[in-house]
């Protein structure tokens, strides 16, 4: 029995089914000039994800590692990373889909805080520029705002988002020029300008058109930004009608 106040301790892990090596890039500003990598042995059971490897070496091998994760179920977004070159979430990429070893680093385009923490300011800096919220005229309703089911069809895709910036730092546009809006926030700007509820579309589109806005895109010549989305099925799929809703309602500049 613990006493109050007692730190509870993480059990022993279980038995084995082999084991996987980790090559994790670290990082720590108080002493290292640069990044650099180190190596590490987990076990693995068919199941693991690689979340539950990167506990094991905090918990068990080296608890200076530094990762962010929350909910461990796909939901939160925090814990996106960049595995074997491909950004993903390590709550929901299994152990036995990477190979006998893995890659582990922090996803790019964003300041680099510690070990596989980025800062996500610039990012969430950009998606509150769009107004990622429901904006409407007039009087305030007396029951709820009702919605056909073939208009909430037309954005149901990008209201899956989790902000997680797995699109965003796959983005090479994003990499050169953090200026650029990027992915995740064009998808939640699509979200409430096709929303048939919001009256703030000419705003968001204003915005859109910019010069670091949706026409930097460039989906087709570096799409690794469409597929590496764990929530919506294609986030690219958001750029095309906001560029010709842009281009309609306003001048490209």
């Amino acid at each position: 029995m613990f006493q109050r106040g007692q730190r509870a301790q993480p059990d022993a892990p279980a038995p084995t089914a082999g084991t996987v090596r980790l090559r994790i890039r670290r990082y720590d500003p108080d002493r290292d000039p640069e990044p650099h990598w180190e190596t590490y042995q987990a076990p693995r059971q068919p199941g693991d994800r690689l979340l539950d490897a990167l506990h094991h070496v905090k918990w068990y091998v080296d608890g200076s590692l530094s990762f962010r994760r929350s909910c461990a179920h796909g939901v939160c977004g925090s814990d996106a990373m960049r595995v074997n070159g491909v950004n993903r979430l390590a709550c929901k990429v299994l152990l036995k889909d990477l190979g006998d070893e893995v890659r582990v680093e922090p996803i790019q385009g964003l300041p680099l805080a510690k070990d596989l923490i980025v800062d996500m300011e610039p990012f969430f800096a950009s998606y509150r520029a769009v107004m990622p919220y429901l904006i409407t005229a007039g009087h305030e309703p007396t029951r709820e705002r009702l919605q056909p089911p073939e208009q909430r069809d037309r954005y149901d895709d990008t209201t899956k988002c989790i902000l997680c910036a797995a699109c965003t730092g796959s983005c090479p546009v994003y990499w050169v020029d953090g200026r650029y809006v990027g992915p995740a926030t064009i998808v939640n700007a699509h979200r409430f300008i096709f929303d048939s509820r919001d009256t703030a579309a000419g705003v968001r589109l204003e915005i859109l058109k910019g010069r670091d806005g949706v026409f930097r895109c460039r989906i087709r010549r570096w799409p690794a930004s469409n597929s590496s989305s764990p929530k919506t099925r294609r986030a690219g799929a958001a750029r095309t009608p906001c560029t010709g809703a842009t281009s309609t309602c306003c001048a490209r500049p």
